[in-house]
């Protein structure tokens, strides 16, 4: 009997490869942010998720056995996004990982990335602090988690190996910065997917992570001269000593032909070295890797084009939505309840010759501008079925700064057992027009929850 594999990220670089090389071995349950239509491989099912939405996630995910999360900095879904990328992605990893215990999944298979020996976890990049964040808050509602640690995986259509292609293509020389003499070691995307493959069902892998990547240790500027020989390039390429990271980010972006908001987390990982420790080395099957060179030829065979993916339904949901996520302190023992609480007596207090709540027996807390009026400037519902101890749950339900009253909700929760605090409001529809409402309202909000983060620090240091 097939497995059946959930994907999100399935029209990703690895998810879309995946699927094309292993849609007759597994029953494929493809996520995608829209509606799919001419769907190349019937055998393949494509669904509609919001992973913003953990009923929209939960939904997503029934019926299937084993779930494979390709996700990273997932582009803004909504007109303005106010948060960082790793913000985001600690939020929609806590998400699918809730939704992946509700339906009972028995494995979750997790692509990230390798880590630096040279630096204690602190240190390290953002990029890579945060993989391994996502990693960890896959595992915390109890789900196992497989998690394979890859360098550059190197195959058509792969932004990283674009990015290497696309300077040795343009550039007749290139003057490499010290951070292209980092040692790592890539992956073929041959050898990444027989690996993902031996991985989904194995017991022996559950709860444990590796590191994978071919024998061969390069370093970034070796590449680049063994990508310059397959493609038969003579280029003089050569090391500086001394070369900014942010130039190197803006010259790696323009020349590369890569969005720099993907080459800027990128180049701050390679400054370290990143190849496969001993101990975490993938052993569980006997692999014959693929040299660097092998899979650059594979990578450039024209006949090696990336697999179709089926064409999707152009949204025609509101456009000037709103995403607001925030990471707060953790206050220690209190819960998601216990910081939703103060917040609504916070927020008066702070403003207290401005705002006035009013909270009834239904759930409901009204937000008034000085004196109180007939309607609210804000208005939220609590939702009871959907909250717990961990999450708080409030659909914006009214008031005069609100355009739509059925489309966006506040929440709070507490994410990795209480480790983190996370306040976020999604699809929220402003009333003001947009541009009065990004330079006043937008800007309002953060500066509102960063004084409501400093109030919570308070509250750390105490039982």
């Amino acid at each position: 009997m097939k497995k059946t594999i959930a994907i999100a990220g399935a029209g990703g670089y690895v998810g879309r490869w995946f699927i094309h090389q292993l849609k007759d071995k597994y029953n494929i349950i493809a996520l995608s942010r829209r509606e799919a239509s001419d769907n190349p491989h019937p055998e393949v099912t494509w669904r509609k998720v919001e992973l913003f939405s953990i009923t929209s996630t939960t939904e997503a995910l029934e019926g299937a056995d084993y779930a494979i999360y390709l996700i990273h900095s997932m582009s803004a879904s909504t007109r303005l996004n106010q948060g960082s990328f790793e913000d985001t992605d600690l939020l929609l990893a806590d998400n699918f990982a809730r939704s992946a215990a509700t339906n009972g999944i028995k494995q979750i298979l997790y692509m990230g990335g390798i880590l630096p020996k040279e630096v204690e976890e602190s240190k390290i990049s953002i990029h890579l602090r945060s993989r391994l964040e996502v990693e960890k808050a896959l595992g915390s509602k109890g789900v196992p988690v497989t998690a394979l640690r890859a360098g550059i995986i190197v195959g058509p259509g792969g932004s990283s190996f674009d990015m290497i292609y696309n300077l040795v293509r343009k550039l007749p020389a290139l003057m490499c910065p010290k951070w292209t003499l980092s040692a790592t070691q890539a992956i073929s995307l041959r050898d990444a997917l027989t690996i993902m493959d031996s991985c989904i069902g194995n017991e022996d892998v559950y709860d444990k992570a590796y590191e994978i990547g071919s024998p061969e240790i390069l370093t970034y500027k070796g590449m680049l001269e063994k990508t310059a020989k397959v493609m038969g390039k003579k280029r003089w390429i050569f090391s500086v000593p001394v070369f900014s990271v942010g130039l190197s980010k803006l010259w790696v972006s323009f020349f590369g032909e890569t969005p720099y908001t993907l080459v800027s987390p990128l180049v701050q990982s390679l400054k370290h070295t990143l190849t496969v420790a001993d101990d975490l080395k993938f052993d569980k099957v006997e692999i014959d890797y693929q040299t660097y060179e092998e899979a650059v030829k594979y990578a450039l065979d024209p006949k090696a084009e990336k697999p179709r993916l089926p064409k999707f339904i152009k949204d025609t949901e509101v456009r000037n939505t709103v995403r607001s996520i925030q990471r707060l302190p953790s206050t220690r023992h209190r819960s998601a309840i216990w910081v939703a609480n103060r917040y609504k007596l916070w927020l008066p207090n702070f403003f207290r010759f401005m705002i006035n709540a009013e909270e009834t027996k239904k759930g409901e807390v009204s937000f008034y501008l000085f004196l109180k009026s007939k309607k609210p400037m804000l208005q939220l519902t609590w939702i009871p079925d959907r909250s717990d101890v961990k999450r708080q749950l409030f659909y914006i339900s009214g008031g005069w700064l609100v355009k739509r009253f059925d489309y966006g909700w506040l929440e709070f929760r507490d994410v990795m057992d209480g480790k983190h605090i996370i306040s976020a409001i999604h699809e929220f529809v402003p009333r003001l027009p947009w541009y009065v409402y990004i330079n006043t309202q937008a800007r309002i909000h953060l500066w509102v929850m960063n004084r409501f983060r400093n109030y919570l620090e308070k509250f750390q240091g105490e039982d």
